[in-house]
C-alpha cells in the first residue's frame, strides 16, 4: 500500500472529485431515494468508480471511470461509448462527453450542474478551465479508497444491524459507511442535504484523502446527533487515535495505522465509544457470530505503508 499526501498529487485528486459530481448527480436525479443518501453513492470499482447500474424509463444505463486505462466508458444497453481521462481536458468538456452520450441514448436527465460540499463552486457544464490528470497518482488514490473500504467492509458485514455499506460519497469525496440505530433525531439545522443525512441516531466510518490544511489521508468517525463534549480519548485505539470535541470526531492517520488490525481496533473501540455517548441499547447483539458455515481465510497480509 503505498501512501499519498494531498499535496502530491491535489490536481489530480480535483478533476477524479468534479467527475464523481456529475456521476453522482445522475445518481441524484434517477436513483430510487433511501435514507442517509445511500442512494447516491458511488460503488468503486477495480480501477475506479461507476454509477452503477440505473434506469431511465425502460433503459438501463452506467458510467465508469476506470483511472488505470485513462478511460470514461458509457454504457447504454448493449451500447458502449469511450472517452480518454487525459490531461488539459475541461470539466465542460467531460460533462459534455458523459450527458450528451446518454441524452443522444435516450436517457432523461434533469440535473443542477452546480457542485455540491465543495469549497469551490463550479458549473460542472460551463467550467472551461483544464484539469490535470495523472493516471499514476489516481490510482495511488483510488487503491487507498479501495483499502479503506476493505476495512470498514470487513468490521461492518458481520454486524447484525441496518447498515450503509461502504461507497464513495462524491460530495465530499470520502469513502464512508454507516450503522444506523433506527431512532429518530431530525437534524436541528434547515439545510437540505444535513437533514436528510442526520435525521436518525448513526455513526458514520469514513476515509478521507486530505487537503490543504491536512495533508494525509485519515480516517475518521462520527455520531448523529453530534457530540460537542469531551469524551474518554484513552479507551481508542491504537494508541494514536484521537477524539476532537470541536469536531465530534474520532480520528486516526493512515500513516499511524498501517496494519488491518489497527484500523479494525479504531472502528471497533470508537464505536463502542460512541454508541455508549448516545446510549444505544442492545448493541452486543450486533456482534454476535453469524451461524454460517466458516469460509476459507481471505485476510490480507498487513503491510505497513
Amino acid at each position: 500500500m503505498k501512501l499519498i499526501r494531498h499535496s502530491e498529487w491535489a490536481d489530480t485528486k480535483l478533476t477524479l472529485h468534479l467527475l464523481s459530481q456529475i456521476l453522482g448527480k445522475i445518481k441524484l436525479g434517477l436513483a430510487p431515494q433511501e435514507p442517509q443518501w445511500a442512494h447516491v453513492t458511488l460503488p468503486l470499482t477495480v480501477n475506479g468508480f461507476s454509477t452503477g447500474p440505473l434506469w431511465s424509463g425502460e433503459t438501463l444505463f452506467e458510467v465508469d471511470i476506470d483511472v488505470a486505462a485513462r478511460i470514461i466508458t458509457v454504457h447504454v444497453e448493449s451500447n458502449r461509448t469511450m472517452f480518454p481521462l487525459e490531461d488539459g481536458k475541461s470539466l465542460k468538456t467531460y460533462y459534455s462527453e458523459i450527458i450528451g452520450t446518454l441524452q443522444a441514448s435516450g436517457v432523461r436527465l434533469e440535473l443542477n450542474p452546480k457542485t455540491q460540499e465543495m469549497r469551490e463552486l463550479r458549473y460542472l457544464d460551463r467550467d472551461e478551465a483544464p484539469l490535470a490528470y495523472d493516471a499514476d497518482a489516481a490510482q495511488k488514490g483510488v487503491r487507498l479508497f479501495q483499502y479503506a473500504a476493505r476495512e470498514q467492509a470487513a468490521f461492518l458485514a458481520p454486524l447484525r444491524c441496518r447498515k450503509v455499506k461502504p461507497a464513495l460519497f462524491w460530495g465530499t469525496f470520502d469513502v464512508s459507511s454507516i450503522i444506523v440505530y433506527g431512532e429518530s433525531e431530525p437534524f436541528p439545522e434547515d439545510k437540505l442535504i444535513e437533514k436528510a443525512a442526520f435525521d436518525e441516531h448513526m455513526i458514520e466510518f469514513g476515509f478521507w484523502l486530505g487537503d490543504d490544511s491536512v495533508d494525509g489521508p485519515m480516517f475518521f468517525i462520527l455520531p448523529s446527533p453530534f457530540q460537542y463534549t469531551e469524551l474518554d480519548s484513552e479507551r481508542l485505539q491504537p494508541t494514536d487515535a484521537y477524539y476532537d470535541a470541536k469536531m465530534s470526531e474520532c480520528f486516526l492517520s493512515l500513516e499511524k495505522a498501517g496494519r488491518s488490525s489497527d484500523v479494525r481496533a479504531f472502528f471497533r473501540t470508537s464505536f463502542e465509544l460512541l454508541s455508549e455517548q448516545l446510549v444505544w441499547e442492545g448493541c452486543a447483539h450486533y456482534f454476535l457470530s453469524l451461524d454460517m458455515p466458516p469460509q476459507p481465510k481471505q485476510e490480507p497480509t498487513d503491510e505497513r505503508l
